[in-house]
Parts: structure tokens; C-alpha cells; sequence
């Protein structure tokens, strides 16, 4: 018996002392920080980069952190940012745990012989209203395998991270506010330059990624001149160019973001904005949300001095080589942003006619009345997706820059038979190799080795964009820049070159965006199609 109780203590104190033997030590600029060893990786998650913005700090830049003595955990992810409540479950509701307005952390995957290794900076996406660092499918352990140090961060979402309101702007040395959830992006890649290397990371090799609303704040890093320096490379999945309120101005058919502010502080029925400070985190995310709040970037001359397609056009964007693509059937799961199907082909065509006038035929041989469904939905995705995309590697192009297009179209049989065909965002577990790891309402890949073949090859082309700027893949054809050939790579059950993606598509959407820019008065987003306004005339300043 004895001999049982004393093989049972030394188990017990073998089990304590394994259980206290320390993760890996990054001794930062920061502070000193314990991770995990998982295999031949370390792994840090929850490392706060910021101050929380929370009481006095609510709607206000990010306020960097001083020097921590001591080890800090950073073992388990941090808190997401508030978001609302999900009422109906979707293919991208996801567990993100527990909500805070204290949120702003990052999360790093590195190899342990990581020494200047590339860098990737992860911005999720969830239309800068929902999603979180910590989402099992942003997982970075293969892209750490392949050598590249992962960076995931939070950052403020909707209106907690982009109300404007003229109090905030009277109250700010800049003389504006909004766009906090842009400038806590901004502050994530000060703290990932000062503090990578400590992990083995290249400070003066970090790529800047992200897909959807991710997409759009790539774009808005780009174009935000106080972000220029941070990165060498961008990656920006199916981003939209839509045009951006302005903070004092009305422009665009858009509702000034301090007036918007104004408004919303009547609908929360809050007699100032010290109320409205005042309001717990949640409450205020879920009204906001309730009230139709829609959280986006603010034109305000200095943090996004202007208009995204006026800095693309104009060269002020940041000089970097870019990664840019869209999903096919982008529009499958988005279907709240397309109209309803007419009752007939020659209703479809008269509304179209009505619409693009002198453009109508051009439409109309692109989306025919043959397949109204399919066309509505090809209609939604090329104004916002597609013109984006190669607007952006045509832009970066002229700069002489190593720009790259893709056009992801593979399908899974989960997927397909639910009428989701390359989806929006279906493209994200094959480029970050967590087939496994995604959402539980999300139309599962079936484990085959075609399935891994492809990811595979998404992983390497991706990697080695981040690497050298130029994506290649072992065993895979050769990925050429969009050039004057207008080359592409597309995604299909195995990666396909091409040129010329979707004849007339970018011509037809540059021809209507440019002549609502010069109207002045009219956006430029998912109102195309059967729910454009009638497209201004032909202007000089269109031709090319």
C-alpha cells in the first residue's frame, strides 16, 4: 500500500512539474512575453497592443502601451471586440468566446528558428462588424511551417470603432474623428515593427492581408499615408472600392459621418455624447447595430486624406507589390445585396435599358436575360469584387510594381448542392490550411488528397508572395504578374493561368464608376444593375 501512495505522489509531482514548465520567452521591446511550444512552432496569443479603449478612451486613438516588467502570459486569445448579438445563424456564425471593449490584442505564430523571417499581418474581415483574431479558421501554424511569422489582430468594429460625431472631432488635435478601428490597424503594425524581431520576424518584410472588410482596411492602410512605412506588401481578397463617406462633406449620394453620428445619437434616445460614453459596450453595439448604423472609413483629409479610387488614380497610395483576387459566386451567400429576380426576360431588359442607356447593350451581353438569377448575381459581384480587384493590380501596375490577379473558382459538393459554389469567402480554409477548421454551418470539404492539393498550393503561392513578392509553388504553373497581357491565375480544382479575366467586365463597371465620380452626387457600390440610378451621360473626363 505504501508503495502505491508513494508511486501516486511522484506521478503527482511529475504531473505538477510538467504542467508548470515554461512556454518559449520573447523578450520584446514591449515586455517579456510566455507562449506556447506547440511542435516545432511557438505560438503567443492574446498580447495586448494597445491600451484599452475603454471609458474616457472610447472613440479615441489607440494609446500605446508602456514597458511591462515581468513575464505576461500569452497563452489564450484575448477577447473579441463587441459585436452584435447573431440573431440568425449563417455559413460564417462562428464561437468567437467571450466579448469586451477591451479587445485590442494580437496573436503570433512564429517558427522556433525564426531569424528576419517574412511577415504576415492577418486583418479578418466581417464587413468591420463581426469576427475576431481568435476564429479557428484563421489558425497560422501552416504558414508558420512554411517559414512565415502570422500575425493576427482585433481591432474596434462597428460603432464602437468608426463613429464619427462632431464633439469627437471638436475634441481631437486633428480636428476629426472616426476611423478608430483603422488607426487600431495602424497601431497593430507600429507594435509589429518594434516588436517582431523578438519573435524572429523581419520588421522591414511584413505584408499587410485581409479578406472582405479585411480587404477594404488593406485598402484603406494603402491609402492612409500614416501607414506607408509599416509594410513592404499587401493582399486584399475580395475587397470592395465602394465609395466612403466624407466627414463634413456630402458627397456621393453619402450622409456626412459627423451628421450620421448625430443621428444615431437620437436614435439611442441619449441626451449627449457623454451619455453615449456612457453606455455599456454591448448595449450600445446591439442598438447601434438595431438602429442600421453602418460602420465604415471616413474621408477626413487627414487619416484618409481621400476618396480610395481618387488615391489610386492619383498615386498616393502606398508603393508596394500586391495579391488581389474574388470568388466567383461571391453573391451566393451575400444574397441581401442583390435585387430580386423579375417576372420575365423582357421586364429585366426593359429596367436595364432605363438604367444604362447608351451603356445598356453592353450590360446586357455581359449579364443577359438568358439566366436573370445568374446574371443579377454576376452583376453584384463584378461592381463590387471584380472592378475592385483589377482596378487595384491595374493601379499598381503603372507603378512599375509586381501586381498579381486570381479568380477563385473551386466548388465542393457540400457547397454546390446548396446553390454556394465558390462563395464569399470559401476560398479562406484553402489559403490558410484549416479545411478542418471551419464554421460549423459552413459547407464542409470532403478529406480527399485533391482537396489538400489544392490548399497545398494556395498556402505555397501565398507564402512565397509574402516572401519574396512573387508567388510560386512548387510543382504548380507558373503565376504571372497582370502585366499588359492582364494575366491571371485561377483557382479552380487545380490552379489554371489565364489572361484576359471576364471580357468588358472592369471596362463596363470603370465606365460607370467614373461617370458617377464626375456627377458627384451618386455612389458607387452594390447599387448596379436593376437598382442602379438611371447612369449619368457620357463625360469627357471618362474617356481614355
Amino acid at each position: 500500500m505504501r508503495s502505491l501512495i508513494l508511486a501516486a505522489v511522484c506521478a503527482c509531482l511529475a504531473s505538477t512539474s510538467q504542467a508548470a514548465e515554461p512556454g518559449p520567452i520573447a523578450d520584446a521591446p514591449a515586455g517579456k512575453l510566455e507562449g506556447i511550444s506547440q511542435g516545432a512552432l511557438n505560438v503567443f496569443k492574446g498580447i495586448p497592443y494597445t491600451q484599452p479603449p475603454i471609458g474616457t478612451l472610447r472613440w479615441k486613438p489607440p494609446v500605446a502601451l508602456p514597458h511591462w516588467d515581468g513575464v505576461k502570459k500569452a497563452t489564450a486569445f484575448g477577447p473579441a471586440c463587441f459585436q452584435p448579438t447573431a440573431r440568425i445563424a449563417s455559413i460564417y456564425t462562428a464561437d468567437i468566446g467571450p466579448m469586451s471593449e477591451g479587445c485590442l490584442y494580437l496573436n503570433v505564430w512564429a517558427p522556433k528558428d525564426a531569424h528576419n523571417a517574412p511577415v504576415m499581418v492577418w486583418i479578418h474581415g466581417g464587413a468591420l462588424t463581426t469576427g475576431a483574431s481568435s476564429e479557428a479558421l484563421y489558425d497560422g501554424t501552416k504558414w508558420a511551417a512554411r517559414g512565415i511569422v502570422l500575425v493576427s489582430i482585433n481591432y474596434r468594429l462597428g460603432v464602437l470603432g468608426w463613429l464619427a460625431h462632431p464633439e469627437l472631432s471638436a475634441a481631437s488635435q486633428l480636428r476629426t474623428s472616426g476611423n478608430y478601428g483603422l488607426l487600431d490597424q495602424i497601431q497593430a503594425l507600429h507594435w509589429v515593427h518594434d516588436n517582431i524581431a523578438a519573435f524572429g520576424g523581419d520588421p522591414e518584410n511584413v505584408t499587410i492581408a485581409g479578406e472582405s472588410s479585411g480587404g477594404l482596411s488593406v485598402m484603406y492602410l494603402m491609402a492612409a499615408p500614416g501607414a506607408h512605412d509599416l509594410f513592404a506588401k499587401a493582399i486584399a481578397q475580395s475587397a470592395y472600392m465602394i465609395s466612403t463617406p466624407e466627414l463634413r462633406t456630402k458627397r456621393f449620394g453619402g450622409i456626412p459621418q459627423e451628421d450620421l453620428g448625430v443621428w444615431l445619437q437620437g436614435k439611442l434616445n441619449a441626451p449627449s455624447l457623454a451619455a453615449m460614453r456612457a453606455m455599456d459596450g454591448a448595449a450600445i453595439t446591439n442598438a447601434a447595430a438595431a438602429a442600421g448604423y453602418p460602420p465604415f472609413g471616413t474621408v477626413d483629409g487627414q487619416i484618409l486624406p481621400r476618396q480610395l479610387v481618387d488615391a489610386f488614380d492619383g498615386g498616393y497610395q502606398a508603393p508596394v507589390p500586391i495579391l488581389v483576387g474574388f470568388n466567383s459566386g461571391e453573391i451566393r451567400s451575400l444574397r441581401m445585396l442583390s435585387p430580386p429576380v423579375p417576372a420575365n426576360a423582357a421586364e429585366y431588359e426593359k429596367t436595364i435599358r432605363e438604367r444604362y442607356l447608351d451603356l445598356a447593350d453592353r450590360f446586357l451581353k455581359l449579364y443577359p436575360s438568358s439566366d436573370m438569377q445568374e446574371s443579377i448575381w454576376a452583376t453584384t459581384r463584378d461592381g463590387l469584387y471584380g472592378w475592385t480587384a483589377e482596378r487595384l493590380v491595374a493601379a499598381q501596375t503603372r507603378f512599375g510594381l509586381p501586381s498579381y490577379l486570381y479568380y477563385f473558382d473551386h466548388g465542393v459538393p457540400a457547397a454546390d448542392a446548396a446553390g454556394l459554389h465558390a462563395f464569399h469567402a470559401s476560398e479562406l480554409p484553402y489559403m490558410f490550411g484549416t479545411l478542418d477548421r471551419t464554421p460549423p454551418h459552413w459547407p464542409k470539404a470532403p478529406s480527399t488528397p485533391a482537396e489538400a492539393k489544392l490548399s497545398d498550393a494556395m498556402l505555397d503561392y501565398w507564402s512565397s508572395f509574402v516572401r519574396t513578392g512573387h508567388p510560386q509553388a512548387a510543382g504548380e504553373p507558373a503565376w504571372q504578374p497582370y502585366g499588359t497581357n492582364r494575366s491571371y491565375m485561377a483557382f479552380e480544382d487545380a490552379p489554371v493561368p489565364s489572361d484576359h479575366l471576364l471580357p468588358g467586365m472592369y471596362e463596363l463597371n470603370e465606365e460607370v464608376v467614373c461617370r458617377r465620380r464626375a456627377n458627384g452626387s451618386l455612389a458607387w457600390n452594390w447599387n448596379v444593375g436593376l437598382v442602379a440610378p438611371p447612369i449619368p451621360a457620357q463625360n469627357a473626363l471618362c474617356k481614355k
